[in-house]
């Protein structure tokens, strides 16, 4: 059985007039269109569509007069911005955007030169005999730009929206007079039997019939309108007759009172304003439902444009990051999908269906990862290298030796003549290659929550977690660059376990402080490596940054200028070497650090991967555990050139 709501398209054969609208810069940005959606002949097939549906029929439409490529509801290409119904039938203009490019070329070249309608028909009446179709009532969907048709004789065929002859026929037969459904079957399979024949009516009895059915519904929709305005004029009579009863008995019952009688004026005063009170109130609750009704039609259509969806990939691109990363984060912590918490949906509804979730998460992960780098201070100085394993084995060559001065023992220190005999190459060297292994450790910490914890108090403490697992995260990576012992739970061998020279020290009483001069010792004892100002530099606790600023020597970052390098937790420079403060040193104690010199071209740290999240659900106590990680390590390149690395160490 074909449903009376189904969808129909109705193609007209109208050349549409075109008019280019230039910008103030001349470009042209859109193109005006005109002409017929729809007419009132009858097509081949006997179906008409009058004038006097389209009044009703566009009301829904006209709320938002989108102008469809093809009727494709995911590609607007204008707006409809005048439209007028006359004796041939439904005139519209619309304005086609520069920004739907093919169909706005197409039409501009005079390839779409048709409009095409789809609709819903309400109520129809069907002739099985007469073989004649007419809408009585539709409601207008849309309207698209389409190609020409094939057969140019045709205004519009209903027929077409469906899939076989067999189907149109029971669709039309829905809408006949039981008595015609009845004894016109036969007939009607009959007569249709043949597609490709003819109706042979003569035009001038079909014009007769197309107009006697325009008339009746005419005459319906007349009749229907009277009997509404009779009955609303038989209710307000009644309530004016009620009305003008209440007052005669008010005004019989003031003329019955004496004036002495005192009692009954009071009580007629009593009846008049508790009569004036229900008026007051009846006015004031009218009023509140009037302004009710208005909110919620205005909340309807603030709810039915915000799910309208025009086909349009890139909408999604429009979002915000911050919601980005909530909608992410809250899916993990709620253990949901990120369409099935409130906020996901809230998202969907704003953005489209097809929210992109797998690249946000990715997203999410590089922008907290990228978060995490900014806060590091030690890690940074040094080159990075992706690892593809945990575990990268480099090779080196750090026994390059020296080259040999050839000289011919013929002539004594001088260069010999080509061909001369002696020998003519230096002494022979063998490749000292070796092997560095770089292990990427891993690094991880967590977060809990209960099950009782709703959507709304976790998207409030989200911010919350999400910072103190960064800042737990970067944390412990300086630190074990800066100070790993290199063992146990603490894997990564640092830089203050790599010097173990213990040359320079600083007394750990209040009365001795760290100086300029005492750092450049450092720079001294790191050997080779140090030669070169701009490769080296200093790592400084708090309490030697406070000594630095006390000595008049030290350049501080005000000093040195806008050329300074920049670095995180730069505070100046010691000889063109720059000095960075870092609060992952130990407390300050006998056999502990206090500064550092280093050059970072002599290490190398290695990363496995970026940061990662993971969820999970932990029945047995009621909670969910999101855990952050990443993983990575550090490892020095050569000893042969010195150490590289030189710390300043309190004693007692």
């Amino acid at each position: 059985m074909v449903e009376k709501n189904k969808l129909l398209h109705l193609s007209g054969s109208i050349v549409t007039k075109s008019e280019d609208l230039p910008t103030a810069d001349g470009k042209i940005d859109s193109i005006m269109i005109e002409g017929y959606a729809s007419t009132n002949d009858a097509d081949r097939q006997g179906d008409v569509v009058p004038t006097a549906v389209w009044e009703k029929g566009m009301e829904n439409y006209l709320k938002n007069p989108i102008i469809l490529a093809y009727h494709d509801h995911s590609e607007p290409v204008g707006r409809m911005v005048e439209h007028r119904i006359d004796s041939k039938g439904l005139w519209i203009k619309a304005r086609i955007s520069a920004a739907a490019e093919d169909v706005f070329n197409l039409v501009k070249d005079g390839v779409l030169t048709a409009f095409s309608i789809g609709f819903r028909i309400a109520d129809a009446e069907y002739n099985s005999a007469a073989e004649l179709f007419v809408v009585k009532e539709l409601e207008l969907h849309e309207i698209s730009v389409v190609s020409v048709p094939a057969n140019q004789n045709t205004i519009f065929s209903l027929s077409k929206a469906f899939d076989t002859a067999e189907e149109f026929k029971t669709f039309k037969m829905q809408f006949a007079k039981s008595s015609d459904s009845a004894k016109g079957l036969e007939a009607s399979g009959k007569a249709n039997s043949d597609v490709n024949k003819e109706w042979n009516m003569d035009p001038k009895e079909l014009e007769k019939m197309v107009a006697e059915a325009a008339a009746k519904a005419a005459e319906q929709t007349a009749k229907a309108l009277a009997e509404q305005q009779a009955k609303a004029a038989a209710e307000k009579a009644a309530a004016e007759k009620v009305q003008a009863e209440l007052d005669a008995r008010i005004k019989a019952a003031v003329a019955a009172v004496t004036p002495s009688e005192t009692g009954a004026e009071k009580l007629l005063a009593e009846v008049e304003k508790r009569l004036q009170d229900t008026q007051a109130e009846s006015k004031k609750a009218l009023e509140g439902l009037e302004a009710a009704l208005k909110e919620k039609a205005a909340e309807l259509e603030a709810i039915q444009k915000s799910r309208m969806q025009f086909g349009d990939p890139q909408g999604a691109k429009g979002m915000e990051y911050a919601d980005k990363e909530k909608a992410v984060l809250l899916a993990k912590m709620a253990g949901k999908s990120l369409e099935s918490t409130k906020f996901g949906r809230e998202m969907v509804q704003k953005y489209g269906a097809h929210v992109p979730s797998a690249t946000w998460e990715l997203e999410v992960s590089l922008n907290m990862e990228a978060e995490l780098r900014r806060r590091l201070v030690v890690a940074p100085l040094f080159r990075n290298i992706a690892m593809q394993t945990n575990v990268m084995t480099i090779p080196v060559n750090p026994e390059a030796g020296t080259a040999t001065w050839v000289t011919n023992a013929q002539f004594g220190a001088v260069p010999g003549s080509l061909g001369a005999a002696g020998a003519s190459a230096g002494a022979s060297q063998t490749h000292a290659l070796k092997e560095i292994t770089l292990n990427a450790y891993k690094v991880a910490t967590n977060e809990y929550t209960a099950y009782e914890e709703e959507e709304d108090a976790l998207l409030a403490i989200m911010p919350v977690i999400r910072d103190g697992m960064i800042r737990r995260v970067a944390r412990a990576v300086d630190r074990a660059f800066l100070r790993g012992a290199g063992s146990g739970s603490d894997p990564v061998t640092g830089l203050v376990a790599r010097d173990a020279s213990s040359a320079y020290t600083l007394d750990i009483s209040d009365a001795a402080k760290a100086t300029v001069a005492t750092l450049r010792n450092l720079r001294r004892d790191i050997g080779v490596w140090g030669l070169d100002p701009a490769e080296v530099v200093y790592i400084v606790s708090q309490d030697v940054y406070y000594d630095l600023l006390d000595d008049s020597v030290f350049q501080t970052m005000n000093q040195v200028g806008p050329q300074a390098t920049l670095l995180t937790g730069q505070i100046g420079t010691i000889g063109n070497s720059p000095v960075i403060v870092s609060g992952e040193f130990a407390d300050k104690g006998a056999g502990e650090a206090a500064a550092i010199a280093v050059a970072p071209a002599n290490f190398l740290v290695g990363s496995q991967r970026g940061l990662r999240i993971d969820t999970q659900e932990l029945v047995e106590t009621q909670r969910r555990v999101m855990v952050a990680s990443l993983r990575t390590g550090m490892v020095q390149v050569s000893s042969n050139y010195g150490p590289g690395v030189s710390a300043l160490r309190y004693v007692a």
